[in-house]
């Protein structure tokens, strides 16, 4: 006992979830699926104050929330932070200082403020340049994903007779797929013979690695670009960026990555990596509210050789912009692809999350991470995939924490549609997806685990009614 009673949370943070969680019960001398489990964990987070910096809604707040089977004054268990985080509570202040500042000063506050309107945007890069692991003038922040995926293709997609396909994951995120597939066309060539998509090995969820990298060796040749999500939207399958990259570029591709689920979820190395195009949205991990201002970054390596299609006013120096010459001084790099201002109101909800980020690091978040979603993995599994007779649940995501990030997709083997409604009824906040899964996200910012143990206890009702 003496020696568990030494061990730190650092030492649980460095293990496999599952080891850890059977520690920490060993040390409380309790069951592994007991709530003091939870509590240990949670007293022992050194994150546990960021939540503080969030309004979670409570469960009377709820638009499907049944006050006869859930406690209302009870903070609702938000487990959605992969389809829209939560609001920071200095969105409020910082909107509302903007407005002010737009009431007083009129078209002057573009110079003048905390965060001049003209340049507001350049402000906040470095914070995000952090999440994603690039250099600042490698990351710009501006319009949306899917904007951002069309300009970055526009010029790093160019095909030819030998060289013309793009390779990507079957069942991308349907934004991705669209946008690829109109891409492909305007190059005048058919995406039905220049689209190649992966898909898992039969009977499998999920894509191995050395699949992946066995295609772009076989295929490398005529793959112009090689274009992933970081963390599959769908199974939450955090796929190897680092080694799809260096694969592509051994055989002549570029290669680019969504990183809508994986920025502000993973940890990210996108300059080291060598990754050479990455776009991402911002308010889903990153908070920043829905529709926020999307992220692109283009390796310094290309500063110099790849140049916007399309131009804009917002691409050209700063220093001699508002020079109106017409004469285009483009900026370097990925700061050159921006064709418009931005809207102020944008940066300060992203301003507002960022700034949470920036009192903690990635790596810290991300061993959080680890533990809180295994936690939720080992609890689930005791509890749900043993009984094959009573109502129980699959998970496609990978167990592997190495490949996968905070969410966890699950599958049941009763109605999914039912099940997400009892969810809802109890105060639980997650996301459904045709045909048959529930995306369970933990997020490190703002979970907690008693969040999760509570998760599982009030899955256990759903299934329960489900099935009745």
């Amino acid at each position: 006992m003496q020696t568990f009673l030494r061990l730190t949370m650092e030492h649980f943070l460095g293990l496999h979830p599952r080891e850890a969680v059977v520690q920490a019960a060993a040390l409380l001398g309790c069951d592994s699926t007991s709530a003091e489990v939870a509590e240990y964990f949670d007293k022992h987070d050194k994150l546990s104050h960021l939540r503080e910096n969030f309004l979670v809604p409570k469960v009377s707040d709820l638009p499907h929330s049944d006050l006869s089977v859930a406690d209302g004054s009870k903070d609702c268990i938000y487990l959605s932070g992969n389809s829209l985080g939560l609001q920071p509570k200095m969105v409020k202040k910082y909107l509302e200082e903007e407005l002010g500042n737009w009431a007083r000063f009129g078209v002057q506050g573009h110079t003048e403020g905390s965060r001049p309107w003209a340049w507001a945007e350049n402000t906040i890069e470095e914070l995000m340049a952090n999440l994603v692991g690039a250099k600042t003038e490698e990351v710009a922040l501006m319009n949306g994903l899917t904007v951002n995926l069309h300009l970055l293709l526009l010029s790093f997609y160019k095909p030819n007779t030998m060289r013309h396909k793009i390779l990507m994951e079957d069942k991308a995120f349907p934004s991705d797929h669209y946008a690829v597939e109109s891409q492909i066309r305007l190059r005048g060539f058919d995406p039905q013979l220049s689209m190649m998509l992966l898909s898992p090995r039969p009977g499998e969820d999920t894509l191995r690695t050395e699949d992946i990298l066995e295609v772009i060796q076989k295929e490398g040749d005529n793959i112009a670009v090689v274009m992933f999500s970081g963390v599959q939207f769908y199974t939450g399958q955090l796929f190897d960026m680092r080694a799809i990259t260096e694969a592509g570029h051994k055989k002549g591709c570029f290669v680019g990555f969504d990183c809508a689920h994986a920025v502000g979820n993973v940890d990210l190395k996108l300059h080291d990596w060598g990754v050479d195009f990455a776009c991402w949205c911002s308010y889903k991990y990153l908070n920043s509210g829905a529709g926020g201002l999307a992220g692109a970054f283009v390796h310094e390596k290309h500063k110099d050789t790849i140049k916007p299609t399309l131009l804009g006013w917002w691409g050209h120096d700063l220093t001699t912009r508002f020079q109106m010459t017409n004469v285009m001084e483009l900026q370097p790099g990925v700061r050159g692809f921006r064709l418009s201002n931005q809207p102020i109101l944008l940066v300060c909800s992203l301003q507002a999350s960022l700034e949470v980020f920036n009192m903690t690091n990635m790596q810290a978040l991300r061993s959080k991470s680890v533990l809180l979603t295994g936690y939720l993995e080992y609890l689930i599994k005791y509890f749900y995939t043993k009984d094959l007779s009573k109502p129980h649940v699959h998970l496609i995501t990978p167990s592997d924490p190495q490949q996968r990030g905070c969410q966890l997709s699950l599958s049941f083997s009763v109605p999914i549609r039912r099940v997400f409604q009892e969810l809802e009824k109890r105060g639980v906040v997650c996301d459904m997806r045709e045909p048959s899964v529930l995306r369970i996200a933990p997020v490190p910012l703002y979970n907690s685990f008693r969040d999760i143990r509570r998760f599982v206890d009030i899955l256990g009702e759903a299934l329960a009614t489900s099935n009745s």
